[in-house]
């Protein structure tokens, strides 16, 4: 067998671990391994890379991704889809491990259906793929966010202030509630939860007559206001608020253990799929164990928000 692997969409920490294993996994099973360059783009345009253990040697604790990645518009009609899958054909490529989110796996799914079986791997920091509990990439980035709160929160209580931060996530709020809890922050705002600033505001009062100097707020990216609720919180309680953007710092950066292992689980999965012809699957972690879905029934899926852990947070942050 001959199979292809690609990176698409935003680049996560453990992507390079994925490739290593799906590389390693399939050439131990005396398959030929090629890279893929920059996601759909590198297979509609023939840009592709011979693989072997030492093209994936000493990049498990590497961030992004060595395939790199990209967005590729052509691909979202079914012109672009056939010309990949003649590619393919061109190369002999008896099917290919698709490494990110939910575009990357609907592009996935019309490319299985043209014939190509394509094996989905959920690699976003967002944790917001419906069919798996975790995503790659997921933990790197919660504590990348930790690491910088904590130097944030250093600063914050030097000067008396409230400093609220914004963490990525885009319209999910999975990184901002587990970071906020992390970090002792007094409130967490998403578009999963309503929220109220003058409440906010009164538990920040309430807590300053008890000595409290310093605040944290973590907001999710995709509420849109952080500048606007930094202004609101200063005006209301009359402490110094300053906004933090964290920005792409939190998509780089060495994975961590749990990423790597994940990483690596679901790599040699993928590649066991693919050795029995199966393809238009998702593999994913449900209830800490490996498993693949069909990418339609993935992508209707629905995750729950963190509740349970929203609720303990603010029942604990005084």
């Amino acid at each position: 067998m001959k199979i292809g692997i690609l990176t698409s969409g935003g680049d996560a920490p453990g992507m390079n671990s994925v490739v290593r294993a799906v590389c390693r996994s399939a050439l131990n099973k005396g398959m030929e391994v090629v890279g893929i360059m920059r996601g759909y783009n590198g297979l509609l345009n023939g840009d592709v890379i011979n693989m072997d253990a030492m093209t994936v040697s000493g990049i498990i604790q590497r961030g992004g991704t060595c395939l790199y990645t990209a967005r590729c518009n052509e691909f979202r009609n079914i012109e672009g889809v056939k010309k990949a899958k003649e590619n393919c054909v061109k190369m002999g490529l008896d099917g290919i491990v698709v490494v990110g989110g939910d575009g990357s796996f609907r592009g996935a799914a019309d490319l299985s259906a043209q014939g190509i079986p394509c094996i989905g791997i959920p690699g976003t920091i967002d944790n917001d793929i419906s069919c798996t509990d975790y995503t790659i990439g997921y933990d790197t980035a919660m504590n990348t966010c930790v690491q910088m709160i904590d130097k944030i929160c250093d600063t914050a209580a030097s000067h008396d202030r409230c400093s609220v931060v914004e963490v990525m996530g885009r319209k999910a709020g999975y990184i901002a509630i587990n970071v906020a809890v992390a970090v002792g922050a007094v409130a967490c705002i998403t578009l999963e939860k309503e929220y109220d600033l003058d409440e906010i505001a009164k538990k920040m009062i309430e807590s300053k007559a008890h000595g409290k100097t310093h605040f944290i707020i973590v907001v999710s990216e995709g509420v849109g206001k952080t500048e606007y609720i930094t202004k609101t919180i200063q005006d209301l309680t009359g402490v110094e608020s300053r906004a933090t953007v964290l920005g792409h710092v939190q998509r780089g950066g060495a994975p961590t253990l749990r990423d790597r292992v994940a990483a690596t689980k679901l790599g040699y999965y993928a590649v066991e799929l693919l050795e029995k012809g199966v393809g238009n699957r998702v593999c994913g972690f449900k209830q800490g164990e490996v498993y693949d879905v069909d990418i339609m029934e993935a992508l209707s899926m629905k995750k729950p928000f963190e509740d349970e852990l929203y609720d303990i947070l603010y029942k604990t942050a005084f």
